[in-house]
């Protein structure tokens, strides 16, 4: 797993080559404030190898955190994470692994039959109880997350996740009330605190497309508070002394700022947005969709990219992510070796200060 040790020793040997506050605190050490996702891409075994290919030279150029979940790509994208690490000069211990469950994953490649796949493989086995899978692929409960927990340690072969994440919870507020996928959240937040007790998992959070960023009357909003205040009372049930919710993950780039912007969350002081509140409760940020899955990777607003270093439009979008107050790391999706040395090189120039930042929206 990333360690103190590895990840300040991974720092020390990458640091020069980049500009000041690459590397940010999060977990046991430090992580690159660059980070590889692994969502998009056709199940194939030729995406697979470039997406080996890509993560590899990453690793091996200073960046140190790789994001992916259960259900990305058939369950593909985590064999190749495993792949990667096995084949980088990286030490495993300087690597900070990512991963998510939620969505019932299909297994190298999609069914012919969906539904049929899912009812033989998860309803009937057991494993997912009708009554907690929503849209016939969603699920939270502890024993299904439990399971997932294990098929990624197996698919990425790794003795222990660094940082497990729910998947998108928001999706169940569409068969029951807020305050019951709280509850749901709490039963989960048990189980992995049970498996961050037994090493399995470093720490645990929550990966949201919605949830965080809209405000309170919208039907996909979840209260950053209360999701903080649930994981207390399940690592208290479980007996941790420290809570493991550490991290939030949630997209955040130049056209979908609504996590600096949307002020949501609930404080003694007034609503603040999903990253002050975040910053305040000393959980890390891991901001997805940082080019907007490729769509700022050839322009951006002039008037943001005039303030905004970078050589090209993809390293001015990812430095842009990188640069709001309380953004631990700013994942891209790096499918292709060929995009690395462009994503990577955005680490070189410096990000914007926060008064910078502000003035942006000004």
């Amino acid at each position: 797993m990333a360690t103190h040790s590895g990840t300040w020793g991974y720092r020390d040997r990458f640091g020069d080559r980049f500009g000041r506050t690459y590397f940010r605190r999060f977990g046991p050490g430090v992580v690159s404030s660059v980070g590889v996702g692994t969502y998009l891409g056709d199940p194939t075994d030729a995406v697979d190898e470039r997406y080996r290919e890509a993560i590899v030279a990453a690793l091996d150029n200073g960046v140190n955190v790789v994001d992916t979940a259960v259900n990305y790509r058939c369950g593909r994208s985590e064999r190749v994470v495993g792949h990667a690490l096995r084949d980088a000069d990286a030490d495993r211990e300087s690597v900070l692994v990512a991963t998510k469950g939620g969505f019932l994953p299909f297994d190298g490649s999609p069914p012919a039959d969906p539904s049929a796949y899912v009812r033989r493989e998860f309803v009937e086995t057991g494993l997912v109880d009708p009554a907690d899978l929503v849209r016939g692929s969603h699920c939270i409960a502890p024993d299904f997350l439990d399971a997932m927990v294990d098929r990624s340690l197996e698919a990425l072969g790794i003795e222990t996740i660094d940082l497990y994440y729910v998947h998108n919870p928001e999706t169940q507020l569409h068969a029951r009330d807020r305050e019951a996928v709280y509850d749901a959240l709490e039963a989960a937040f048990e189980r992995l605190e049970a498996r961050v007790a037994d090493g399995d998992v470093g720490a645990y959070g929550v990966a949201t497309w919605e949830a965080f960023r809209v405000p309170p009357e919208h039907p996909s909003y979840l209260s950053l508070p209360a999701v903080v205040d649930r994981a207390r009372a399940a690592a208290e049930t479980v007996g941790n002394d420290e809570v493991g919710l550490r991290a939030v993950q949630l997209p955040f780039n130049v056209l979908m700022a609504d996590a600096f912007t949307v002020a949501a969350h609930p404080t003694d002081d007034g609503r603040v947005s999903a990253l002050e509140f975040a910053n305040e409760a000393g959980l890390g940020v891991f901001a997805s969709a940082s080019i907007a899955q490729g769509d700022l990777a050839t322009s951006l607003p002039g008037a943001i990219a005039a303030e905004l270093e970078g050589d090209t439009a993809a390293q001015r979008a990812i430095n842009f992510a990188r640069s709001a107050p309380g953004v631990t790391c700013a994942l891209v999706g790096t499918s292709r070796r060929a995009h690395v040395d462009e994503n990577v090189a955005a680490g070189t120039f410096d990000p914007l200060g926060a008064a910078a930042f502000d003035a942006v929206f000004e």
